[in-house]
């Protein structure tokens, strides 16, 4: 007798593999260095991935910064060793791969350098869900040539899809309107691992219904509900998934491939890699992780964080809380300021919680709770509230507005147009102040990006400046 899960056309998912990105990203700090992805880049090219992520995010700001590597030359030499396999990078829209909004010539010489540098797909988010923050950048990818993955930030404001928010129509519409944008395959992007596998299941069939390019899922195992909602969303349907080699997976990664791979072995969705060879693969990162051991997150035995079912709120989120109330001699309260977030969220104008909203909101949450609400507020919230990150969600709260915005330098009536049309060109002026020490344009967007950070990578990567030894830690 046939296996009853055997029967039907054969329609294998894809798989993209992010272990040379958020993998590391997620787990160690962002710190794998290039001498470790060489040996067995072309192995993981010859396994049949989709595409393999291997740059953006917080790679561009951690490489320059801690490891003194030049994020342009990582990217050309994995290019030199992945042939087969597309390269795909996380983009933060206008946020490029930084924490602000930069200027349109910033965002156009970035996209070309980082396509001449060898990129293939361009996965791109805006923290808001505002899609005019992608404008520039999708212009210049269109004009290269390159894939424009197109993303929409996944939250919520309930336990499960639905609400007054971010419900089936909000995620119908957003698809909708980044296909209509020219978007080659669409990404449903979880930065917090709150997927829940029914939800997902809905959303999968309620997209197939409405929009005809790929479907591609992204999520973090940090509820522990990862497996399972890859697993319903591939039997509605989606096309491509997000998953990192066991070493670098589970926890605040992605799920792992291998279980997956043998899960779906002999069923029409079977991907076809071959478990051996991963496996393989992995040992490799055996080898080379207690190098990293102490950028593992050890606090906890359990490698699934229970709590975020409830609160929701992003693990690298939590730890900037821990720090900040830690710093106040004000750890005790981490539950007012559990319960403080959604509030301050819902009055910013109910944000998803992702780099860099996630922070903003974070922030504001503990100094709301020590100082009392609004009587001391961030640069990044007035800007976030007079709109130069984008339009929000939901209407900023009347009185907040009126509070955050009283003594604003740039007005108190917020702005409603596209964030950068606000914001003057910057190229010129950086390249007067990098001066001879930017040899090209790779060299003046790394100063462009990350003034002061940058130029130090400058001076050690023309040795005026000696490296010193902690970088390598």
């Amino acid at each position: 007798m046939n296996h009853p899960f055997s029967e039907g056309p054969k329609n294998p998912v894809k798989v993209q593999d992010n272990t040379l990105r958020d993998g590391h990203q997620s787990l160690l700090a962002t710190r794998m260095r290039i001498e470790d992805m060489l040996p067995i880049a072309e192995r993981m090219d010859d396994i049949g991935f989709w595409a393999m992520e291997v740059w953006g995010g917080a790679t561009f700001d951690t490489m320059h910064r801690f490891l003194a590597e030049d994020p342009f030359e990582r990217l050309r030499i994995l290019k030199k060793h992945i042939k087969k396999t597309p390269l795909t990078m996380l983009l933060r829209g206008q946020n490029l791969v930084g924490y602000r909004n930069y200027a349109d010539d910033v965002c156009r010489l970035f996209v070309d350098k980082t396509c001449e540098a060898g990129m293939d797909i361009f996965r791109v988010f805006d923290a808001l869900n505002d899609f005019r923050n992608f404008e520039t950048c999708v212009e210049r990818i269109k004009a290269n040539g390159k894939h424009f993955q197109a993303a929409i930030c996944y939250s919520l404001t309930e336990k499960t899809l639905g609400g007054p928010v971010f419900n089936m129509e909000y995620y119908v519409s957003k698809a909708k309107e980044l296909e209509a944008m020219g978007a080659d395959t669409l990404c449903i992007k979880d930065m917090a691992g709150i997927m829940a596998p029914y939800d997902i299941a809905w959303l999968i069939s309620e997209l197939k219904k409405n929009i005809s390019i790929p479907i591609h899922l992204h999520t973090h195992y940090t509820s522990g509900m990862a497996s399972m909602t890859y697993l319903k969303a591939i039997e509605a349907g989606v096309d491509i998934i997000d998953t990192c080699l066991a070493p670098f997976g589970l926890r605040t990664s992605q799920p792992a491939i291998e279980p997956i791979v043998a899960a779906l072995t002999g069923t029409p969705r079977d991907p076809g890699l071959n478990l051996s060879a991963l496996l393989e693969i992995g040992e490799h990162l055996e080898t080379i992780a207690p190098k990293y051991k102490e950028y593992l997150a050890t606090n906890r035995l359990s490698v699934i964080d229970t709590a975020v079912l409830v609160h929701q709120v992003p693990g690298g989120m939590i730890s900037n809380l821990v720090s900040q109330l830690k710093e106040a001699k004000a750890l005790d309260r981490l539950s007012e300021v559990y319960a403080e977030v959604p509030k301050t969220r819902r009055e910013l104008g109910t944000p998803p919680l992702v780099t860099p909203t996630s922070q903003i909101v974070g922030v504001q949450a503990v100094l709301n709770v020590l100082l009392g609400k609004y009587k001391m507020v961030t640069n990044q919230v007035k800007d976030l509230v007079f709109g130069l990150y984008g339009k929000t969600p939901t209407p900023i709260d009347p009185e907040v507005q009126k509070l955050v915005l009283k003594n604003y330098k740039r007005g108190q009536t917020p702005i409603t147009g596209r964030a950068a049309d606000y914001l003057e060109p910057e190229l010129e002026e950086a390249r007067n102040k990098i001066g001879d020490l930017a040899k090209d344009d790779f060299d003046l967007l790394i100063y462009a990006l990350y003034p002061t950070t940058g130029e130090q990578f400058l001076k050690w990567k023309y040795g005026l400046e000696e490296k010193p030894r902690q970088v390598f830690s």
